[in-house]
């Protein structure tokens, strides 16, 4: 009869266990955890390329938010992009907002840099400061190919023009 109680006991610890670690997953994987009362704003981007649900919200590299939502305007074809920031965050009207890659090719993240400004972003405001991503490809594909075939063009001038 104790060796069953005591099997009951380590099954039911067990079970917590589970149920623990599957709670701090979900709301670490949701961004619940992240300071707990948030409010909302947003961004107009030209281009948020790789910009997802869920991706970090960073401040001086310190997370301060997740991105809540990623939609196109259809009206002028940017995209708009919904943050839930750390209501302990104040962020002047003149901030802006930056979209960045973690290392060469990975995940694209929103960094904060706060301005100057003495009054403060409201919640559902909309920063009116960003900066779009860098489509790396189209980077590498002009100084594989773009200056190249330019250099060697205005060279092929410069042979032509000289008697």
């Amino acid at each position: 009869m104790k060796k069953h109680n005591l099997e009951l006991l380590v099954g039911l610890f067990v079970l917590m266990g589970i149920a623990a670690v599957t709670y701090l997953s979900l709301q670490t994987g949701t961004g619940s955890m992240i300071g707990g009362e948030s409010y909302p704003i947003e961004a107009r981007f030209a281009n948020a390329g790789g910009l997802h649900t869920g991706s970090s919200v960073l401040l001086a590299g310190v997370t301060v938010g997740r991105v809540e939502a990623v939609a196109m305007d259809p009206k002028d074809y940017s995209a708009i992009v919904t943050m839930k920031v750390s209501s302990k965050l104040k962020l002047p009207t003149d901030s802006m907002a930056s979209v960045k890659t973690s290392g060469l090719i990975g995940d694209k993240f929103i960094a904060l840099s706060p301005g100057a400004d003495e009054a403060y972003l409201a919640p559902k405001s909309r920063i009116t400061l960003t900066e779009s991503a860098v489509d790396m490809e189209s980077l590498i594909g002009k100084m594989a190919f773009g200056s190249v075939d330019k250099e060697k063009k205005n060279q092929e001038k410069e042979v032509k023009t000289t008697p």
